[in-house]
């Protein structure tokens, strides 16, 4: 299995956008070489639909298992921090880790869901801080620079 991102060419944008349509317009199946038709399971068509409208978007799209293994590097690029700071977060008992060797590997599922938190628990500081200021009536009150 590649876990490289795969993108669509400029010549299948009309298919690919068709093809999104007629998942669509009508439940997708696949029909077997005796012409048989073969129902697909609900969480497969989610999951084509999601990737034919990333496509679509423009976006490269990679599938990787959930329990992938990860290294630091990989997994701070994920987050969108640095290594050093990965690794305190693993250090601090913020994200499971295990050992091959003497390197660390965080497995895919356990960094998507961390991020999920952090992501969640921003949103509600955020929420928050406006509530406050709303509150206390400086919700549209800009301080300008001395």
């Amino acid at each position: 299995m590649s876990t490289y991102p795969i993108s669509i060419t400029e010549s299948e944008e009309e298919q690919i956008r068709e093809l999104a349509q007629l998942m669509i317009q009508q439940r997708a199946a696949l029909v077997g070489p005796d012409n048989q038709r073969h129902e697909i399971p609900d969480s497969l068509y989610r999951l084509l639909l999601c990737v034919l409208r990333m496509m679509q978007e423009g976006m490269a799209v990679s599938i990787v298992p959930q329990m992938q293994e990860l290294t630091t590097q990989r997994a701070a690029n994920l987050l969108g921090v640095s290594r050093q700071f990965f690794v305190r977060l693993l250090d601090d008992g913020k994200i499971p880790f295990h050992r091959t060797g003497t390197h660390r590997r965080v497995y895919l599922k356990d960094v998507l869901a961390f991020r999920t938190r952090r992501d969640q628990q921003r949103k509600e500081s955020i929420e928050r801080i406006a509530r406050e200021e709303v509150e206390k009536g400086t919700y549209d009150d800009f301080p300008l620079p001395k």
